[in-house]
């Protein structure tokens, strides 16, 4: 294939239409380890390879747009999480991020524990085989029929979030002779320096259960009404998602820690357990510094220690449930270039065989995201680019600004690393477009996890 470079755009450290400064990469070629998975390199042909095999390989015998995850790196991640937290403390991986029936068997293996937010969740959980006790359901609006399906599996929280589902849940308890262990999501009035429509633990939102209007401690009470189907367990808290620090825990911690020392001083008891929730944000540019498992473990251990020390309690256990922080980096989307657009003085447009139905976050939240040319290296010089789909959007953005090589051309494969978490989970037909597949690599082999829809998958649904 010719490729010739495009007419000048924008490039060389240019403001942007939008009035915001941005400057090329020393070296396009360069793949930054802080936002693709561990076993991504470049090839000395320039093709990127990932478990071993190069991406051609992949786009040649899965297609594209492919979700690529690397499964050491994810298995990797994994552990990280368990050891650092010991046995001291439990892991529950959010499923919500990206489930699969593959990705729950590796949790199972690596000794991860598992929740879910549905009953198709539980279903997927359940069917790849990880023991009922070793789940949490979540939910601000769960069915009877979802409650009573883990009731039935034998999850080992339900964690209510509102009065009358602790009386739905009693009932389906009762009716299944079983006392149900329980922790109550509370809302503590923590504002997570993060975007408004994944920043959980304000007072203005539909999850948990107000600690400063009271409602927290009347769900206690309400808990406790039940003593033969409800068992009280703890407490949780969940501040919102895609966060560098724990200086919003400190504050959570606090407060949890606070209605504890209210219940004991109440009804006489000290709950074992306290769940702080996700939410540590990953590396998606190079701009992003995402703390270590470690060093995450060791500041909320001492967190909850300290303010536990203070209010004259018993340390309880700690949970936490990290999703992103262990699928995000783990998988990128492989694509194909369809189209190069150049409008001039305006910006040059990529589009790309998929778009906001495999990836709706930058739509949806104003991501932002990598990218490089993954099929060969070039010597080109940086052309500021807008990554799109293929969708009837004008929205439809993949990537909204970044710098790829000006001799970019129909037929290069690009690839957006970092995108393990909520694209796939989020996916969409919108156009009828048909979900990727998710292949996962390791140690130089390839298999679907999850396949790609097609039309036939479609039409079956539409029974006319």
């Amino acid at each position: 294939m010719s490729r010739s470079a495009h007419p000048a755009g924008p490039r060389h450290g240019d403001v942007l239409p939008e009035g915001h400064y941005q400057a090329p990469p020393a070296d396009l070629n360069a793949l930054d380890p802080k936002v693709w998975s561990k076993t991504v390199a470049r090839a000395e042909d320039g093709t990127v390879t990932v478990g071993g095999l190069d991406v051609k390989a992949l786009a040649a015998e899965f297609g594209t747009p492919a979700y690529v995850m690397d499964e050491a790196d994810f298995r990797a991640r994994a552990r990280a999480w368990r050891d650092a937290f010991g046995t001291d403390a439990d892991v529950y991986y959010a499923g919500k991020a990206f489930l699969s029936k593959a990705v729950v068997r590796w949790l199972h293996e690596e000794g991860l524990n598992l929740d879910v937010c549905s009953g198709g969740e539980l279903a997927v959980a359940l069917a790849a085989g990880m023991p009922g006790e070793r789940l949490a359901l979540h939910g601000n609006n769960k069915s009877v029929h979802e409650l009573e399906q883990a009731v039935k599996a034998g999850v080992g929280h339900v964690v209510v979030d509102s009065y009358e589902e602790i009386e739905r849940l009693a009932a389906v308890a009762e009716r299944q002779g079983v006392r149900q262990p329980v922790l109550i999501r509370i809302t503590v009035g923590v504002e997570a320096h993060t975007h408004e429509f994944i920043a959980t633990a304000h007072e203005d939102q539909k999850f948990g259960l107000s600690l400063n209007g009271g409602a927290a401690a009347e769900a206690v009470r309400r808990v406790l009404a039940h003593p033969e189907s409800l068992e009280l367990r703890g407490i949780h808290s969940h501040i919102g998602s895609q966060i560098f620090d724990t200086a919003g825990f400190e504050v959570a911690a606090r407060r949890v820690v606070g209605l504890l020392a209210q219940i004991r001083d109440e009804h006489g008891i000290e709950l074992p357990e306290i769940d702080l929730g996700g939410g540590l944000g990953i590396a998606y540019t190079s701009e992003d510094d995402p703390r270590e498992p470690a060093e995450i473990a060791a500041a909320l251990a001492e967190i909850v220690r300290r303010e536990c020390a203070a209010a004259q309690l018993s340390t309880p256990r700690l949970s936490v449930e990290p999703g992103r922080a262990i699928v995000g980096p783990t998988a990128f989307t492989l694509y194909e270039v369809g189209t190069v657009k150049l409008l001039e003085g305006l910006r040059t447009y990529v589009s790309v065989d998929g778009g906001m139905s495999d990836n709706i976050r930058t739509a949806l939240y104003d991501a932002e995201y990598s990218v490089a040319l993954v099929s060969r290296s070039s010597d080109a010089e940086p052309m500021l680019v807008r990554v799109v789909g293929k969708h009837c959007e004008s929205g439809d953005i993949v990537v909204r600004d970044a710098f790829l090589p000006a001799d970019l051309a129909p037929g290069d494969l690009i690839a957006v690393p970092a995108t393990g978490a909520y694209c796939r989970s989020m996916a969409s037909n919108y156009n009828h477009a048909l979900k990727p597949p998710v292949v996962a690599v390791s140690d130089g082999a390839a298999r679907v996890i999850v396949r790609r829809e097609t039309e036939e998958d479609l039409l079956r649904l539409d029974i006319g």
